[in-house]
Parts: structure tokens; sequence; C-alpha cells
């Protein structure tokens, strides 16, 4: 059968979105190879298409992964696509709705401007859940770097640093993702603080290595900051693809806005 796709981008991480099969991890490794494939961060397919369980109190759901056929358990930026994704096709009339994923529920909204504000839920810091094997989520050592450990649904290292966050992301970042510290490998953010409101981070991804953005590691990157009392409610998170709003107030939600676009549609023969 031949594969209808949609390409989408958000801040330039981008993603295969299948409109008639469903994702699959041996899928995700030849569509998302950039030299033999169709070239992406991620693959991802609606519930339609597959069965997820505990959907029945949300709108929709998705079946997810990275590009080297991992399982994601969420993607900010790939929320925001898949959000408009649906939306455009007529699968949701809402602007706003639910979405199930491996990390729980997401609340996304499409806003009157076109971008996309996301409701990421509640940070996670106990270590048996992020998880780490670190004694202390917000006080570990890692390859001679202080970090702070944090989950958004999915797993987070984020180190503050004065040096080049983009050098020290493709160096240390394979390092780190495979650290024993983290038993389910990690993402990586290398984090510059320009000010109270602004930050510019590097990520390396789990499972696909230095990205253009990541709408997760820029909420943890946040949420690592304001609770080390570093960074204000309010920050611009600027990334190599551009730059996002993220919005957290402790104990509660993350909130994070930007855009999402289509890039094309095509068909992959199989």
């Amino acid at each position: 059968m031949d594969i209808k796709f949609e390409k989408w981008q958000g801040l330039g991480n981008d993603f295969i979105i299948l409109e008639n099969a469903d994702a699959t991890s041996e899928l995700a490794k030849v569509m998302c190879d950039r030299n033999f494939g169709v070239g992406a961060d991620g693959i991802f397919s609606p519930v339609k298409f597959h069965s997820v369980q505990n959907t029945e109190n949300v709108d929709i759901a998705w079946k997810f992964y990275n590009s080297d056929g991992s399982i994601a358990q969420m993607c900010g930026n790939g929320m925001r696509c898949f959000a408009k994704y649906v939306h455009s096709k007529g699968i949701i009339n809402k602007h706003k709705f639910s979405v199930q994923t491996l990390a729980g529920v997401i609340i996304p909204e499409i806003l009157e401007t076109g971008k996309v504000q996301v409701n990421m839920g509640t940070p996670v810091f106990d270590v048996s859940r992020i998880p780490t094997k670190a004694a202390d989520s917000f006080d570990f050592e890692v390859e001679g770097f202080n970090a702070s450990a944090v989950s958004m649904g999915n797993p987070h290292c984020v180190i503050f640093t004065d040096g080049d966050t983009k050098k020290l992301a493709a160096e240390y970042g394979p390092q780190i993702e495979l650290s024993p510290l983290f038993p389910e490998k990690t993402n990586v953010e290398f984090v510059e603080i320009k000010s109270r409101k602004k930050i510019k981070i590097d990520v390396w991804e789990r499972g696909c290595g230095i990205t253009m953005a990541c709408g997760t590691g820029a909420c943890a990157s946040v949420v690592a900051g304001v609770k080390k009392g570093l960074l204000d409610n309010e920050v611009s998170v600027i990334l190599p693809g551009g730059e996002l709003l993220i919005h957290y107030e402790e104990g509660k939600n993350v909130f994070m806005t930007g855009d999402a676009q289509r890039v094309y549609s095509g068909v992959w023969y199989k």
C-alpha cells in the first residue's frame, strides 16, 4: 500500500504525519532517514489508524516514534504540528481539545494568531518517575557538569552554562543521553541565561541527536530555571529554529506557545 503523508515543522523540528497508515518503528527508521527517506526528527499517526488505551475521555490520540525507531512519550513541537494537522483535516473541529499521549493527556489550543498554545501539564521532579538514578534530581553531577533532571512526560537533563551551548550539546549530548544515571536515556539541554525573561538553549534529543528545537526541552529548561530562582515565570526561549514562549508558575502547569507549519504532502511508495 502506498502511504500518504504530510511533512510539518515546528521551529525546524520536523515530522512526518501518516494519513492512511499506522506509525511503526520500522517506518520511522526508513522514512525519517535524511538521505534515503523523507527526512524528519519523528513520525506519528492519529488515533483513527491505531488502538490506544484509555482514550474514552479524550478527543484524539497519537502514536509517535523518534527517527531512530524508539517510542517517544511526548514531543512539544510535534504536538503543535499534530494539533494544526488534525484541525486542518477536519478530524477535530474544536480549537481546544485533548490528546492522549504516553505522557498523559495534553491540551493544545489553536489561537487566533495561528500559533498553538499547549498545556504541557505539571513537571515531574521525583527521581523514580523521571527516571534518574541521581539521589537529588536538582543537584547532581554528570560528565563534569552540575545538572538538574526534570520530566515533561519524557526525561530531561538541564545544564546551565556560560559556555558555547551549541558546541557543548554536540560534544557532551551523546554521552549524557546514555549516562547510567538515566536508565531510559535522556534529552540534554545546555542553557545560556540572557536575562530573567530570556534564555538560549541547544538540545541533544534522545533518539534524534541535535535538533533545531525541542518543545519539552524548552519547558524543562524554564522549569529548572524557575525552581532554581534564576528565571521569571514567563520566559522567551531562543532555539536554533526560532522562539517559544514558556509560562510556568511553580506547582502548576507549563504552557508553551509557538508556531507550526505544513511543509508539503507526498506519497511513500512501499
